[in-house]
């Protein structure tokens, strides 16, 4: 028999935002996922206000999930500053948690990239907060620049140094405006940040997936058309399903 060459299937969820009462009921949600995608995704916000001991409860939830889990933090995980033990306890259940950093699976003979970061707010396009006037508005864009700098790096490492086949960008706050459409334009700004879409871009990822935009879209796509999933839990209700089928050299590494 050939080698299977099927669809690699990347579930993905966001916003779970554990606490006591979820106990018990989410793992009933994610359990179908060990037979429906080859990985689990988490788009940020796995606790509700930044307890570790709601990150405590993910880990006891997700203990039914016998695929690699993978995900990113989000900004209700960065409430009591408490982000890097929340870190650790879901690194302790076996999550890959990104911040920049890459992870690579092998599955059905290809390679699978990871690369993540939570993100940051600053508004999209040509409404993209500028960092000029006061010293806190420069650092509010700043902070939004490290995240999209981050998220480059890890980009161009599965891309450029590690060759992996597909290529998969987590973040928590939104790269395209598509996808926060629904919530109150007021807020746009604090939902996303279009600097998050250039390295995407400009590495050729395959698919994106974020949460937060709780009222938002489910798909979008960013300016060089890539697949963007709104997977926050409030509006998909469970993890979504993508498919990656087919392997392909980005333009920028053809001869």
């Amino acid at each position: 028999m050939g080698e299977d060459r099927s669809a690699i299937r990347i579930a993905a969820i966001a916003d779970v935002h554990c606490y006591d009462e979820l106990q018990g009921r989410l793992r009933h949600e994610l359990e179908p996922v060990n037979d429906e995608a080859d990985v689990l995704v988490i788009a940020g916000d796995v606790t509700l206000n930044g307890k570790v001991e709601e990150a405590r409860i993910l880990t006891e939830e997700i203990s039914v999930v016998h695929i690699p889990i993978v995900g990113v933090l989000g900004n209700h995980d960065y409430e009591k500053n408490q982000e890097n033990a929340i870190a650790v306890e879901l690194s302790r259940a076996g999550v890959i948690v990104l911040d920049g950093h890459t992870f690579v699976m092998n599955c059905r003979g290809r390679t699978v990239g990871f690369t993540g970061v939570k993100g940051f707010c600053g508004g999209f396009g040509d409404r993209l907060v500028a960092p000029f006037g006061e010293l806190p508005l420069k650092d509010f864009v700043r902070a939004g620049q490290i995240e999209a700098n981050k998220l480059d790096a890890g980009l161009r490492t599965l891309r450029v140094t590690d060759s992996t086949d597909f290529v998969v960008a987590v973040v928590h706050y939104a790269p395209v405006r598509d996808t926060v459409i629904g919530e109150s334009p007021e807020l746009f700004p604090f939902l996303g940040n279009s600097s998050l879409s250039e390295p995407v871009d400009r590495y050729e990822a395959d698919v994106v997936f974020h949460g937060h935009a709780h009222y938002g879209s489910p798909v979008g796509r960013t300016p060089r058309g890539i697949p963007v999933y709104n997977v926050a839990r409030p509006l998909v209700r469970s993890f979504v399903v993508h498919y990656l089928a087919e392997s392909r050299v980005p333009s920028f590494a053809r001869s």
